[in-house]
C-alpha cells in the first residue's frame, strides 16, 4: 500500500485579529463581541515520519520518510501550498516502497475556487500526475485535465481544504466536539470526495508530551508553550450510508493558532507517527483582508 498525501496535512496556522464592538447607548446591554476571524499565517513546517503500529494482512516492519509544507497567502489574494511527502516502507511481504508524492494547490480566499495538481513517483518510476480544477459556488464542480481530460459534479455543499481546515479552528474554539462535512482535496485520482467527521476534545491550556519524548520540540519551546490546543480526530469516509469504516484517520493537537502537533496518520493495517521537527513562520504577515 502507498500511502495517500494526507489531507489534514494542511496544518495551517491561524492567528486571530482583535474585533471592537461599538459601544451601545446608555442603559442598553452592549452587543455581543464577535468572535475574531481565522487569519492564516505564511509558514514552513517539516514533519519527520517513523512507524507507529502496523497490523492486518498488509503490515509493514518499518516506516519512515517525511513531510514538508510551505504555505503562502492572505484572504484577499488566496492560499498557495506546496506539499511533499516522501514515505519509505519495509514489508516481509513486499518488499521496500518508496513513494514521493508531490503536491500543489491554490484555493481562492472565499474558498470557492480550487486548482490541485500531483505527481507521484513508486520506487522511482513516475505515475500517472492528477491535475484540475474545481469551484463550489453551486455545488461541486470539477474539471480534470490529467491523468485524462474529464469533469463531475456533487450537488452537495463541498469544502475545500483550507476552508475546512478554518471551519475546524471556529468549531474548537466555539467548544463544539463534532464537525462533520463532505470534503475535496484533489487527492488520489482526483474524483474522490470524502465524507469526513472531526472529534473534537477538550481545550488543553498546559504544553502536551505525553509520550515523555522529544517530539515536536517547537511546539514545547518558547510562547508556543503556553497556547491552548485541541485534541482532534478527523476520520475520511468514502461517500454513502449507514455505519461505514473510516479509509483514513488522521489525529493531532490542534492549537489555537492552527499550529499542528502529536501528529499521527492512521492507514488502516499501519499508522505513521509525524514529529514536528521545524517550524518557521514568516516575520512579516500580511495585514487583515477586508473585502
Amino acid at each position: 500500500m502507498t500511502p495517500r498525501l494526507a489531507p489534514a496535512c494542511l496544518l495551517l496556522l491561524a492567528t486571530g485579529t482583535a474585533w471592537a464592538a461599538p459601544a451601545a447607548p446608555a442603559g442598553q446591554e452592549p452587543p455581543a463581541k464577535a468572535a475574531p476571524p481565522v487569519t492564516l499565517a505564511s509558514h514552513r513546517a517539516v514533519y519527520d515520519l517513523t512507524l507507529a503500529s502496523s497490523g492486518g494482512t498488509r503490515a509493514v516492519e518499518s516506516a519512515r520518510g517525511r513531510i514538508v509544507i510551505d504555505f503562502k497567502g492572505d484572504a484577499c489574494r488566496g492560499y498557495t501550498m506546496q506539499t511533499r511527502q516522501v514515505t519509505m516502507l519495509e514489508s516481509g511481504e513486499s518488499g521496500s516502497r518508496t513513494s514521493d508524492l508531490r503536491n500543489t494547490t491554490f484555493e481562492s480566499g472565499d474558498g470557492q475556487d480550487f486548482r490541485f495538481k500531483t505527481t507521484t513517483v513508486l520506487n522511482g518510476a513516475p505515475g500517472s500526475a492528477i491535475d484540475g480544477t474545481a469551484d463550489a459556488k453551486d455545488g461541486l464542480k470539477v474539471r480534470l485535465k490529467e491523468p485524462k481530460r474529464d469533469q463531475f459534479q456533487d450537488r452537495d455543499t463541498v469544502l475545500f481544504p483550507s476552508l475546512h481546515m478554518r471551519r475546524l479552528i471556529e468549531a474548537a474554539r466555539a467548544g463544539q466536539t463534532t464537525l462533520s462535512t463532505k470534503v475535496f482535496d484533489g487527492s488520489d485520482d482526483g474524483r474522490k470526495v470524502y465524507d469526513t467527521l472531526a472529534v473534537i476534545g477538550r481545550q488543553i491550556t498546559a504544553p502536551t508530551n505525553a509520550s515523555g519524548t522529544d517530539r515536536d520540540k517547537p511546539l514545547r519551546a518558547g510562547p508556543m508553550a503556553a497556547v491552548a490546543h485541541w485534541p482532534v480526530t478527523l476520520s475520511y469516509f468514502t461517500q454513502g450510508e449507514g455505519e461505514r469504516t473510516p479509509i483514513y484517520t488522521l489525529t493531532f493537537d490542534l492549537y489555537e493558532n492552527g499550529v499542528s502537533g502529536a501528529l499521527k496518520l492512521d492507514y488502516g493495517d499501519f499508522a505513521i507517527n509525524g514529529d514536528l521537527t521545524r517550524l518557521d513562520i514568516d516575520k512579516v504577515q500580511p495585514a487583515p483582508c477586508t473585502p
